[in-house]
């Protein structure tokens, strides 16, 4: 993926050479600039030497495991997008990394086609949080975040203030996952529990949905969070 001229520059960040070189290969085929890593301390080297665009960061890494990796970056102010690899059964790991400001995961085994996907959406989203738009659109729905005026298939649908704070929060973060525990904070300043999170949930997508079943813009990450679809 480039933008005009210059690549867009990736940390693969994982201690196995086999997945190393897989990322590597896969990502530069698709015109991706790679740089690797394969230890926690020269990932964070690497992101002070070259300043790389997106991270796609293991989460078992030897001495120095990602979420320290994550916890460091963060907290010395780097906004990079990040992208985890987790275990299929690592449900905990996954969950404290975007806590701590992870922007997506990737469980292993997985995709080259679904890791690309979530690389697409985590710089998307960089990019509109860097210049938010007044007014989000994806499939039906649009909200109009000037006017807080939220229509779907053209019709306007009435929201209680905190199921629109809820819709609010999940569009300035459109694309990427936000865990149970980032969502109470925001919205309820952590003072309730999931299932009172599920059940406003449940009630938005009542509201926006063709089917509240099969829902198509809000998605549950099992175990995890949701994810609202990304703007078109």
């Amino acid at each position: 993926m480039k933008s005009d001229s210059v690549p867009v520059r990736v940390l693969v960040v994982d201690d196995e050479p086999s997945i190393r070189r897989f990322l590597r290969t896969s990502l530069a085929v698709q015109g991706y600039d790679i740089t690797e890593a394969d230890d926690g301390a020269r990932a964070l080297d690497e992101v002070r030497r070259r300043t790389p665009d997106l991270i796609v960061l293991d989460l078992g890494l030897p001495v120095m495991g990602g979420q320290e990796v994550i916890r460091r970056l963060r907290g010395e102010g780097v906004t990079l997008p990040i992208i985890v690899l987790s275990s299929r059964m690592d449900e905990a790991g996954k969950v404290e990394a975007l806590d701590l400001g992870a922007d997506d995961y990737v469980t292993k085994p997985f995709g080259m086609d679904e890791l690309l996907a979530r690389i697409r959406a985590a710089l998307r989203h960089r990019l509109q949080q860097q210049g938010e738009r007044p007014v989000f659109r994806s499939g039906d729905l649009t909200v109009d975040l000037v006017r807080r005026l939220v229509t779907v298939r053209g019709a306007e649908v009435k929201l209680s203030p905190r199921e629109y704070d809820l819709l609010r929060l999940l569009v300035a973060h459109a694309g990427k996952v936000l865990t149970h525990r980032f969502i109470l904070k925001e919205v309820w300043g952590g003072e309730t529990d999931i299932q009172y999170l599920r059940i406003y949930i449940r009630q938005l997508r009542q509201k926006i949905e063709a089917d509240s079943e099969r829902p198509r813009h809000i998605q549950t990450e099992t175990g995890v969070g949701y994810r609202l679809r990304a703007p078109d």
